[in-house]
């Protein structure tokens, strides 16, 4: 009997070695991807410290940008100079983008204003606010799930999101069920929210995002584009912006182009809070202005928020590598000048939007770049700002950008695609041969 068993575990070990090299070849093939996509140099050259050799920089790099691009410099909370390129239909101040994860800043505005009012507190358990859905049972205490560590990516959530979002045509998925399973998760993520780590140490959550959404929604009663429309945008002066999705019936809405240049499809998002405000510079430059106090009396918050929640959104909450890292819906990028520290954020969504802004809150400089197609320029573009106002000791030294590293990997997806098929391929077919081999020598 034992003489018998003896070719199947023969079998069962060739197709085990099979089964390892296959994993590693993949492993091997797609982190050499990402790691040539983290160490190729991005940076743009700047002729100069100065709004107008930033903009000369990106009229160089966008000349061939395959494309659309908005940019506005801001210096001391005005607009100084701007430039927009398209390869399709002209773009403007005014035209809407999709925002990417730029959407969690303004979210975090909205989920502060719940705070102001008094109907939440920011170092409450979520799930005191919850009546839709609950997080699962874990092995940490999930009482430690507050909304400050939502808003700050400390929850230990592990979900791991990035959100793909639905093509046109596909209904998008209800909150609650896209909380337990996101059907619109990125490749290579968990999607499901869930406390995997202990609550404290930083560790980016588009589904922290997708549980505040929620929380506005529980407590206000309203749905989340709804409620973002009234208690902030619409306040703020943000006359076009919205969460809705596809920005229904709204018009001069930027074309979406993949990195090649190619017509792209508009993808939409149940993680509207996470993935998808849509807006334009010219109303971005007033919400970037709401940071600090404006011509004629107006005040920090402009009344949306209280000028301590504003000043609580920028202060560190995250440190990464002993440095401060994170806010409240904000990245922390280097120390300024004035004091404080310069801060913003960046988006990227399938299949090549990329967004960016910076705001130095002291001196009321700021950028907001805004892109679809081509390899993440936003992004290049605000470093680059950064870069004009800050030594390099200051620079955070996990400053690779993850969007502009996503933004490379797309564009060279086809060949990640066919070395992945003929990887597994090449795999069935030793399977095949490993089954093959011992029924050979039964004959």
């Amino acid at each position: 009997m034992i003489l018998k068993g003896l070719p199947m575990v023969g079998t069962s070990l060739r197709l085990a070695r099979v089964a390892g090299f296959v994993l590693l070849a993949l492993v091997f093939w797609i982190g050499g991807f990402v790691v040539v996509a983290a160490l190729d140099d991005d940076t743009i050259a700047v002729a100069s410290n100065d709004a107008a050799s930033l903009v000369e920089a990106a009229k160089t790099q966008s000349a061939e940008f395959p494309g659309n691009l908005a940019l506005v410099v801001i210096d001391q909370g005005r607009v100084k100079v701007g430039h927009f390129k398209s390869i399709g239909q002209q773009v403007d101040a005014d035209t809407l983008f999709q925002m990417a994860s730029v959407s969690k800043w303004v979210t975090a505005w909205g989920v502060m204003t719940l705070v102001d009012s008094g109907k939440i507190e920011l170092d409450a358990p979520v799930s005191r606010y919850l009546r839709r859905w609950r997080l699962p049972p874990s092995k940490h205490d999930n009482d430690l799930v507050t909304v400050r560590r939502l808003l700050s990516h400390t929850a230990g959530l592990t979900d791991g999101l990035g959100y793909c979002g639905f093509a046109p045509g596909k209904p998008l998925q209800p909150l609650p069920a896209s909380l337990t399973a996101a059907a619109d998760a990125c490749p290579f993520t968990n999607g499901s929210v869930a406390v995997g780590a202990r609550p404290g140490a930083w560790q980016y959550s588009g589904g922290g995002y997708s549980l505040l959404q929620l929380l506005i929604e529980d407590v206000s009663g309203q749905p989340f584009a709804d409620y973002m429309d009234a208690a902030v945008l619409k306040p703020l002066g943000m006359k076009r912006s919205t969460f809705r999705p596809r920005a229904p019936g709204a018009t001069n809405v930027a074309e979406f182009f993949d990195s090649d240049g190619s017509a792209a499809q508009h993808f939409a998002y149940t993680a509207a809070g996470a993935a998808s405000l849509y807006s334009s510079v010219a109303d971005l430059t007033l919400f970037v202005s709401a940071h600090r106090s404006g011509p004629d009396g107006a005040v920090v918050g402009r009344g949306v928020l209280s000028p301590s929640s504003v000043a609580t959104l920028q202060a560190p909450q995250a440190r990464v590598d002993d440095r401060p890292f994170w806010g409240l819906g904000v990245r922390l990028y280097a120390p300024a000048r004035g004091g404080g520290y310069i801060f913003g954020h960046d988006g990227g969504n399938t299949p090549a939007v990329n967004t960016a802004i910076r705001l130095d809150p002291a001196s009321g400089d700021a950028i907001i770049a805004l892109s679809t197609g081509g390899d993440g320029l936003a992004t290049r573009l605000a470093s680059a700002w950064v870069r004009q106002r800050v030594s390099t000791a200051d620079l955070p030294d996990n400053g690779i950008s993850p969007f502009a590293i996503l933004a490379r990997l797309w564009s060279a997806r086809l060949w990640l695609a066919a070395g992945a098929v003929i990887i597994c391929l090449s795999g069935a077919l030793a399977a095949f041969r490993a089954i093959r081999k011992p029924a050979a020598r039964r004959r």
